[in-house]
């Protein structure tokens, strides 16, 4: 059974350890006061208690989409009741993964499949404004008719700390709560440019290319949902919409 957490329940519910660990180290990321995390609006979330938090097993299972599917329709019918600055945090069972040494090329490869077969236990249809091609600038990651921004962090990423977290992690983000940062336009500019300076002085690497703007013809949202720690950009999204065995 698939149960979301809030900062008032979840210390106290939950039993394994590498679960525990997971959250003390996010908790960790995010309020470290010297090595400040680069996203200014998560820091603000995780302040104001509007995240909502899940566990799920090994990333490589069929188990694992229908729990993080289960997630998304929970929290897809709460968002709004939470707040502006929410996101749903999931975590992965990601044991196997390390003591395998994977890389991030594996890991890329586990999200996208992830991802995919996670539509499988889609109640409801695409959403008719959004394309089907992952390649359009207007293309980003649905469920339950709702729009989602996809950040994932793993054990292998090194040079960019911001994308490190010690399992598999995804931070999802409605594309409403985007929406309502992006309505102050000069505020909004103030802080991707502060965002911006706090990437550079978190990662030993430059600012990823990918890292673009929603909407903008050159933008290809996939491509910053899962970014490769030298800088590379992958040549094709590997995301196909799977239907239910």
């Amino acid at each position: 059974m698939t149960i979301l957490f809030d900062d008032t329940n979840t210390e106290t519910a939950i039993t394994a350890s590498w679960q525990k660990e997971a959250l003390l180290a996010f908790h960790s990321k995010l309020l470290h006061q010297q090595d400040r995390f680069p996203c200014i609006p998560a820091t603000a979330g995780h302040r104001l208690g509007q995240f909502r938090y899940s566990f799920a097993g090994d990333p490589t299972t069929k188990e694992a989409a229908v729990q993080l599917a289960e997630s998304l329709r929970i929290y897809g019918q709460q968002s709004k009741e939470i707040g502006s600055y929410t996101s749903l945090i999931v975590f992965f069972d990601t044991e196997k993964q390390k003591e395998d040494n994977l890389d991030v090329p594996a890991y890329f490869r586990i999200f996208w499949d992830l991802l995919s077969g996670t539509t499988a236990y889609d109640p409801v249809n695409w959403p008719s404004d959004i394309p089907q091609n992952p390649d359009d600038a207007l293309w980003e990651y649905c469920f339950g008719g709702e729009k989602y921004f996809m950040y994932c962090a793993t054990p292998a990423h090194q040079q960019k700390k911001s994308r490190y977290f010690p399992c598999l992690m995804l931070a999802i983000t409605p594309r409403w709560v985007l929406k309502k940062f992006e309505s102050k336009p000069k505020a909004a500019a103030g802080i991707k440019q502060n965002i911006r300076k706090r990437i550079l002085a978190y990662d030993t690497s430059d600012i990823h290319p990918d890292l673009n703007a929603y909407g903008n013809h050159d933008n290809h949202e996939w491509k910053q949902y899962f970014l490769h720690d030298d800088n590379s950009s992958p040549t094709a999204c590997p995301f196909h919409r799977k239907k239910k065995d």
